[in-house]
């Protein structure tokens, strides 16, 4: 009976899963005990986000981790046409490698931290993505830290009809690599949309089964994706509840199986 009844406490924990919030804006540190209403983690940019000329969460993390979240540490990585006009794949991989292990030391980001490669473009991986990309996890890995991958989990349409997921497509080619897989689906469904459910959903309902953290809301709302999607906001961003769109705190929300998806608290 004691065995049986620590297995099913072992399977109801394993279950469980969390709701954080990511955005490429930093939000201020006077928000950050209202998102911590809702959200157990928060995304953090250890380079410029997309489409930024800055970082505003370069030296925050000391104030994330007071305000109570765990983390999800980002590093921003290079378009194709970025990768191709370099000319080195794997040189740029490398030195983006240690940019994003640089970055994540000075913050004070403990060893074995899981720090995740921002790869926006979706579909099937070109051979000079994939060599950046292996190339960025192996010196990322070398450095002491774990490495992990953000990319679609949205089947997107190739040629002669094949349908191919962004992250099904990089474990296939990852060459036996252990990676962490941070996965977007925002379409409705498996979407709940832009609400924080009573249960949070776990990583593996976003249609990717080894997903470990799934973001199933962004901001803005993405209408070739999200169309079907309720509850975003006129202005089509997300906001958490019981926050005002006439904030601009609007947010894309995360769930995994862990309160500090990254490991990157320290004591």
């Amino acid at each position: 009976m004691f065995l049986l009844l620590s297995l099913l406490c072992h399977i109801t924990a394993a279950q469980n899963a969390y709701v954080g919030f990511d955005r490429n804006e930093y939000p201020g540190d006077a928000n950050l005990p209202i998102l911590r209403n809702t959200f157990s983690y928060a995304g953090f940019w250890l380079n410029n986000p997309p489409g930024a000329r800055t970082n505003s969460w370069r030296g925050k993390r000391n104030t994330v981790q007071a305000a109570g979240f765990g983390f999800l540490v980002l590093f921003n990585g290079r378009t194709y046409s970025e990768i191709k006009r370099a000319g080195n794949a794997n040189a740029l991989g490398h030195s983006d490698g240690l940019a994003a292990i640089n970055a994540a030391k000075k913050e004070g980001f403990p060893a074995r931290t899981l720090i995740f490669l921002d790869q926006e473009e979706g579909g099937r991986m070109l051979p000079e993505q994939r060599a950046y990309l292996l190339a960025w996890i192996d010196t990322v890995a070398a450095g002491g830290f774990r490495a992990g991958v953000y990319c679609s989990g949205i089947a997107a349409s190739e040629e002669r009809g094949v349908t191919v997921i962004t992250a099904e497509d990089i474990r296939a080619n990852a060459a036996g690599r252990k990676l962490a897989y941070w996965v977007a689906n925002d379409v409705c469904p498996p979407s709940p949309g832009c609400r924080v459910p009573g249960k949070a959903p776990a990583p593996s309902a976003s249609g990717v089964a080894f997903a470990d953290v799934w973001q199933y809301a962004q901001s803005p709302k993405r209408p070739q994706f999200a169309a079907g999607c309720r509850n975003y906001s006129p202005d089509r961003n997300c906001y958490p509840p019981g926050i005002a769109p006439s904030t601009g705190l609007h947010v894309d929300i995360n769930t995994a199986i862990s309160t500090d998806p990254s490991g990157g608290r320290t004591p």
